[in-house]
């Protein structure tokens, strides 16, 4: 991939990034320009490209940095990480700086990680993955036998063969129809597609593979990369292994210096940040978007909108009632996982942690009956921990940062978890943790449940990745970069090509390719016309809804 937007016209290179301020005043947009709502990593990525092919833009962001889920909180006067926290697919982010003269190196300093993630259960065993496949497959033969290890080899090749059918005709592509899809691959290309394996979950095929049921368990466990239950997913998400085996990085500094380092690429290419800043209102005149206008009242003119929300934010109305018709709102038994989460400062003993470590619950099936089924935190949760000062060689000092994840229904907007019911559930997870060895004593914690979390992502209920990928139409129903209307369009975990850093990114790839070759198209008959020709050239980037 050598291009970040492969049809992007006019690339302008104004050279090294530096250390640019985009913190300071930002002028009024061009009505001409691009307002974007929303400085996630969709929005950031769409706002490098586009700055960068020379159009005017202007990205307004409720909170007062860049990096949407990608933020910090203060642990008594400590900054830890409290949002994604895996970095892979580098080559994505690689391409947007090659695109524009930069390196990605030249601004971020990724450390490959050779262990993906430690992994423990209740009866005290254990099993490490690594970046080597052989290493990996020899700790699998130890931990569980031969045979599993056989099971391992069939699973990893069945990963690779979904991501390859998958990865340029569906997730590098604009959205499409099932329709789409298969013709995509063609008549010789059906019984590629159907191997993508759709109609049956995650859970079923993983058992073609693993008998030992804590193997099952631990890949049953990508389905929650992208916020669903095993049990209900599809298989397809057994491609998440394969993005993991081509790579995982530790971020030099936390995740949030890659949002960091894409705002100020966005910046030196002259896009204007606003931070701080609500938006109450799409505007809308004449049946297209022509702009926004901020909580203060001030309008901010554009020729397109590109909203880096949640789109159910736009479809409930919480950017006035001209732009609900847009999209539509995910239902809330449609929402994917929330979470309970808890950013802190602690002592950690009993347990030799890695970067990446996740401690099983000894009930899967019914950590997530409690969660989608019965709408409570899980009784027995299962814990994924995130030591931040480990890994890549790192040594631990004797105060170390952490971020634990326990999954958690999306109803902060509805009957969202008590206070007790999130003590109850802290103790459980504390309890969860020293039973597979690990004591944490904390000197300082943060915690954001999923009320909190619709309060930071409104219109979510604190879902984490938009829609949840339960059954084979799920990926289908996100909306793509076009909305219903005219001048909007969206970008962000909940649009095409889903959840999750590389695939927000990759969001911003098609919505500011699919804004460059309208704008073409326009300019294109524009000039035809003006000279007495009709026709029209078809676009050769597009996006449909």
């Amino acid at each position: 991939m050598s291009s970040f937007l492969d049809s992007q016209p006019g690339a302008v290179n104004h050279g090294r990034v530096g250390s640019h301020n985009i913190k300071g005043f930002a002028p009024l947009p061009d009505s001409d320009g691009i307002v974007i709502i929303g400085a996630g990593i969709g929005g950031l990525c769409a706002a490098a490209a586009l700055a960068g092919a020379g159009v005017p833009v202007t990205v307004v962001e409720r909170m007062a940095t860049p990096g949407g889920k990608l933020r910090t909180v203060d642990c008594g006067g400590v900054a830890v990480d409290a949002g994604p926290t895996v970095f892979t697919a580098r080559w994505i982010f690689e391409a947007l700086f090659d695109s524009l003269g930069e390196r990605l190196d030249d601004h971020v300093r990724l450390i490959p990680s050779d262990c993906l993630a430690r992994h423990a259960w209740r009866d005290g065993s254990r099993l490490d993955l690594w970046a080597d496949p052989a290493r990996s497959r020899d700790a699998i033969a130890r931990f569980a036998g031969p045979r599993e290890a056989e099971g391992w080899d069939r699973f990893r090749a069945e990963a690779a063969r979904i991501w390859n059918a998958l990865e340029h005709r569906y997730m590098e592509a604009p959205v499409t129809t099932p329709v789409g899809l298969a013709l995509r691959f063609g008549v010789g290309g059906m019984g590629e597609m159907l191997s993508i394996n759709p109609f049956q979950t995650l859970w079923t095929a993983l058992g073609k593979h693993f008998r030992d049921p804590r193997l099952h368990q631990l890949y049953g466990r990508y389905a929650t990369y992208c916020g669903a239950s095993p049990y209900e997913a599809t298989a397809t998400l057994m491609l998440i292994a394969h993005l993991e085996a081509r790579g995982v990085w530790l971020v030099d500094g936390g995740m949030h210096k890659v949002a960091d380092a894409i705002a100020a690429l966005a910046a030196a290419r002259g896009a204007n940040f606003r931070f701080s800043t609500d938006v109450r209102e799409i505007r809308v005149d004449k049946g297209r978007a022509t702009g926004v206008v901020t909580g203060d009242g001030e309008l901010l003119p554009a020729r397109d909108v590109i909203a880096n929300c949640d789109a159910s934010a736009i479809a409930m109305g919480r950017f006035g009632t001209a732009a609900r018709r847009a999209t539509k709102a995910t239902p809330p038994r449609d929402r994917s996982l929330s979470a309970l989460v808890t950013m802190m400062t602690a002592e950690a003993r009993g347990f030799d942690l890695d970067r990446h470590n996740v401690f099983f619950s000894d009930d899967y099936a019914a950590e997530f009956r409690n969660i989608f089924r019965e709408g409570r935190l899980p009784q027995q949760p299962s814990v994924y921990v995130c030591a931040q000062d480990r890994g890549g060689g790192m040594q631990a000092p004797g105060v170390e940062r952490f971020q634990l994840i326990v999954n958690a229904p999306a109803s902060g907007d509805g009957r969202a978890p008590t206070v007790g019911e999130i003590e109850a559930c802290q103790t459980a997870t504390f309890q969860s943790l020293e039973r597979c060895g690990l004591s944490l004593t904390p000197t300082a914690q943060v915690i954001v449940d999923p009320a909190m979390f619709e309060g930071l992502f409104p219109s979510t209920g604190g879902a984490l990745y938009g829609r949840a990928s339960h059954g084979w139409r799920a990926s289908f129903r996100r909306p793509g970069s076009r909305s219903g209307l005219p001048g909007l369009w969206l970008a962000g975990g909940s649009a095409h090509p889903g959840a999750g850093v590389p695939m927000a990114a990759l969001s911003g790839r098609l919505v500011s390719a699919a804004i460059l070759s309208d704008r073409a198209s326009t300019r294109t008959f524009r000039s035809m016309a003006t000279a007495g020709g009709t026709s029209m050239p078809k676009a050769t980037t597009a996006s449909s809804a």
